[in-house]
């Protein structure tokens, strides 16, 4: 599912002048009190936009002017800050796709207001097998960018974020699996045919899951997000090893949600590959 609530972003975005910034001074600042949103946003020479926004309780953080995705909802970034390595991200695809919006904004917000340099690599996105290169210096913001958390209720400072550094792509540490998936059912009084939710979780030590954060969900009044959390209720994880008291550690994971007629191949691709691994579960758990 493309994300459809940006285009009007993106045309503010895009629509200021296209200036080299200047580190020193803090992010702009847009506020729209017919929509209660409020959005900090810098923007590059090279076309590059950044911009977080806090809309109607919502948190989101996107980047503009990338290479078109093409097909596919999402797409993957190679993401550092400072001098860390770069490292693989999967990044939602806008209606418009030269839109990349975050599936953990608010942790994502957290690491620019600190300024510095940010690097981002888009695969094949100077042609195929070439990849385009984004090395710019974020300004840092005292201000803006933590009013747009605080307008939504999030942490300026979260210690969760430095686990989340640490998962891997698949959203499970080393040696956990799932040993019971979230299982949802659809929002019934949705007005939506479909929808996602990216949720955080820390493990219990019987491998339930509690402690849950929604970093994000689309559309925002969906419901999606808290069928999700009714969902978690039932899910599992277990150690391959054969761990019975699992620390304390992250787990992170998409739900995708669609009514049936809506589904596109990608989504019964997706569905298939679910099935298939909630059998291996099954007959894992005996």
């Amino acid at each position: 599912m493309r994300l459809t609530s940006l285009p009007p972003i993106l045309a503010l975005a895009v629509a200021l002048p296209a200036v080299a910034q200047d580190a020193a001074r803090d992010w702009d600042l847009h506020r729209n009190t017919r929509t209660d949103a409020i959005m900090a946003y810098t923007v590059y020479d090279n076309g590059l936009g950044i911009a977080v926004r806090c809309v109607d309780g919502g948190y989101e953080a996107f980047l503009s002017g990338l290479p078109a995705a093409g097909a596919g909802e999402t797409r993957t970034l190679d993401v550092a800050f400072a001098d860390d390595e770069l490292a693989p991200q999967s990044w939602n695809v806008g209606v418009n796709d030269t839109i990349a919006v975050s599936s953990f904004p608010a942790p994502f917000a957290r690491k620019l207001r600190q300024g510095g340099r940010l690097q981002i690599r888009v695969p094949d996105g100077a042609g195929p097998g070439r990849a385009l290169r984004y090395d710019v210096t974020l300004p840092a913001s005292p201000g803006s960018i933590d009013e747009t958390l605080t307008a939504c209720e999030r942490p300026l400072v979260d210690p969760r974020d430095a686990r989340l550094d640490s998962l891997p792509e698949s959203g499970l540490p080393e040696n956990l699996v799932w040993a019971r998936r979230p299982v949802v059912d659809f929002p019934s009084r949705s007005r939506y045919a479909r929808g996602f939710a990216v949720t955080t979780c820390l493990v219990d030590p019987d491998g339930a899951l509690s402690d849950c954060t929604i970093e994000t969900e689309h559309p925002r009044d969906g419901g999606f997000g808290g069928e999700t959390l009714q969902a978690v209720r039932r899910a599992r994880v277990r150690d391959t090893g054969g761990l019975t008291d699992l620390p304390p550690v992250m787990v992170s994971f998409r739900v995708n949600f669609v009514i049936q007629g809506y589904e596109t191949r990608e989504d019964r691709e997706r569905m298939r590959e679910n099935r298939r691994k909630r059998r291996e579960e099954r007959e894992a758990e005996g």
